[in-house]
């Protein structure tokens, strides 16, 4: 008589934030009270902003809520994909968008714009390499894509005159 053995496996927990991710998170959150700061008090330019500068902003906007709630989350449930293309499309609009926004580099393209044409490839494998379950790759390229494209470049949005640094410190 032949007996069938069935093996359950426990589908494998999500990975859990680590302290970089949640360093990460922490400061996506923290960028982000402070750019709506600096958007608030500059309340009195906001008819002289151009559409294409408030698009990019919104763009940001929602890259950067996103990342906490991504970071600290639950990870690899519906949710977190659900989520994490509504991050990938902002982030891929943010680095696309910011192509038109010259206005600070006298017309010319600047040293950020290379951020944003290896954003433009490096937002896509991050989200194929989840789409094909190679979770080291997939968590190592988001770990580069927040410090790097969010929050580095975030920083420098600041300081040398520019739009969000004198609204905050102007």
């Amino acid at each position: 008589m032949a007996t069938t053995v069935s093996v359950s496996r426990a589908a494998s927990p999500p990975l859990a934030a680590d302290r970089y991710e949640r360093i990460l998170a922490y400061a996506a959150a923290m960028l982000l009270a402070v750019v709506l700061v600096a958007i608030a008090r500059g309340h009195a330019e906001w008819p002289r902003v151009p559409p294409l500068v408030w698009a990019h902003l919104l763009t940001i906007l929602v890259a950067l809520a996103l990342t906490p709630v991504m970071l600290l989350g639950r990870r690899g449930d519906r949710r977190h994909r659900q989520l994490g293309t509504i991050w990938v499309v902002a982030m891929m609009l943010t680095a696309l968008l910011s192509f038109g926004i010259r206005q600070t580099n006298h017309g010319a393209f600047s040293a950020i714009h290379l951020l944003s044409a290896f954003t433009l490839v490096q937002v896509p494998l991050l989200w194929w390499s989840a789409r094909t379950h190679r979770v080291a790759r997939h968590r190592g390229a988001v770990r580069a894509m927040v410090t790097g494209a969010l929050l580095i470049a975030g920083v420098f949005t600041f300081p040398f005159g520019r739009m969000l640094g004198h609204w905050l410190f102007g």
